[in-house]
Formats: C-alpha cells, structure tokens, sequence
C-alpha cells in the first residue's frame, strides 16, 4: 500500500538522493532539506520501493508537504 513520505521541517530540496523504482531501507535518506544551513534528511518510514518524487532540488517546501511517495 502507498505510503506518503511528508516533509518533517520547512527548507529547501538540497539533494535527492533517490529516484522512483529506487529500493530503501527504513531510516534511508529519500530527500535531503536544506535548513538554517543544515543538511536534514527525509527519511523512508519503512522499507520499500520509492514510487514517485514529488519535489526537485532548488524546492521550497513546508512541514507536512509531500515530498515521495514509498510502494
């Protein structure tokens, strides 16, 4: 079942590490933000396929937005 991967901060997409059809692990960085000049990974709730990416690097995007989605 989809599982939607939101983002825990706002910052800026610095890094996407993973791209659809791409397998992780639970705790494996999906995306990483850039915030007050800290790296902050996204990462998967559990392990999985990432399905789709929802952002690009260079996004802005707030708490609670959608970033991935994890099959």
């Amino acid at each position: 079942m989809p599982e939607e991967i939101k983002a825990h901060i706002t910052g800026v997409v610095f890094q996407i590490p993973t791209k659809p059809g791409d397998r992780v692990a639970a705790g494996d960085a999906v995306i990483v933000l850039e915030s007050m000049k800290m790296e902050i990974p996204v990462e998967a709730p559990r392990a999985g396929a990432v399905k789709e990416i929802r952002v690009q690097e260079g996004q802005t995007v707030q708490e609670g937005d959608v970033v991935a989605v994890l099959e």
